[in-house]
């Protein structure tokens, strides 16, 4: 979709953060029938983060808010908006009003997307229409997942690929535009191949309870673990986001020869190197931290990004395409030129 300016986003900071328990595949193939080689020849992934009983998907949600705010130079009461992109908030209502009262930011509105690995794009894009509307200034977008909550840790399919995280990032309004164009899709109807289902176990009658004649019924269940087709979501993906970006970047009047940067989900190094094989990009043109952390769902973007501003591979006027996909189904594109501040 084009942007019609009103007024502009700037990627003001980023921020990163992940538990200090490190396992990795060595530790996995102690457990379960696999091996460092099978793992990472299959996937990219040598290591991942996982957080500990003492822990939450706040503390990690909070400490990376706290560095992009730290290097925006921005207090907490500055934040007009906080969008937590997450599929394993700690409340079914959501966990953005607990990031919220966590970071003291008494003057934001907070609420979830719950988008799973396209969040981080999702929100990205929505906090880019409050900016353009006017409607608000500084808007913190946090990625932050915990799926190794989830996982079946005998099942040597999922298990091996997932790993705790969280990323974020603060758009502030400006009068240059960083968000060149964005793309959003979804495919419902292909959920299955990629979900954590909620299953009834057992029906109750609670009106005696109540001490009232109209029936009330209740039913008690629980949700299962991550199920994923991978052979359908790897299909799914090298096909739907090269897609995405090109007609994300035909839309925005670019090329693919204009990309500084393409920063993909970091699901599995294979589908990263056949989307930017697609795409006619030297994989040297392409993020990855997919070894270090393995698939951290919402927060991968982020934190590579995070990453990839500490270590200086940003600069001023280089163009860095963003695309996540992933549950739901659900992909997006976001096209980013990014500028330092005039």
């Amino acid at each position: 979709m084009a942007i019609f300016n009103t007024y502009g986003s700037h990627l003001l900071s980023t921020g990163s953060s992940v538990p200090d328990l490190l396992i990795n595949n060595d530790t996995i193939s102690n457990f379960i029938d696999t091996s460092d080689q099978w793992i990472s020849t299959r996937t990219g992934i040598r290591e991942r983060r996982l957080i500990t009983s003492n822990q939450s998907i706040i503390d990690l949600a909070a400490n990376a808010s706290n560095e992009a705010l730290e290097k925006a130079s921005l207090q907490p009461e500055d934040l007009d908006l906080i969008l937590l992109a997450t599929s394993t908030q700690n409340d079914l209502f959501g966990s953005a009003s607990q990031l919220q009262a966590s970071l003291k930011a008494i003057n934001a509105a907070a609420f979830d997307i719950t988008a799973a690995c396209s969040g981080f794009v999702m929100g990205l894009v929505t906090a880019h229409q409050f900016i353009q509307t006017g409607a608000y200034k500084n808007v913190l977008i946090v990625g932050a997942d915990t799926l190794s909550q989830w996982v079946d840790w005998s099942d040597r399919t999922t298990c091996i690929l997932f790993g705790d995280g969280a990323g974020a990032a603060i758009l502030q309004r400006n009068k240059n535009n960083d968000i060149l164009g964005f793309q959003l899709n979804t495919n419902g109807n292909n959920s299955h191949h990629l979900s954590i289902g909620y299953s009834y176990s057992e029906t109750i009658k609670n009106s005696q309870a109540l001490e009232t004649p109209i029936p009330r019924y209740g039913k008690i269940g629980h949700y299962a673990y991550l199920t994923m087709n991978g052979k359908e979501v790897y299909k799914f993906a090298v096909s739907a986001v090269p897609r995405s970006i090109n007609k994300c970047l035909e839309e925005a009047k670019l090329s693919t020869k204009d990309i500084t940067w393409l920063l993909l989900h970091q699901a599995n190094q294979r589908i990263m190197e056949t989307v930017a094989n697609k795409l006619n990009l030297p994989m040297e043109k392409v993020l990855s931290n997919i070894q270090l952390y393995g698939n951290t769902s919402a927060a991968s973007i982020p934190l590579a990004l995070n990453e990839a501003f500490k270590t200086g591979h940003i600069c001023n006027g280089d163009i860095i395409v963003i695309s996540g996909f992933g549950a739901g189904l659900t992909w997006g594109t976001s096209i980013i030129e990014w500028k330092t501040l005039q």
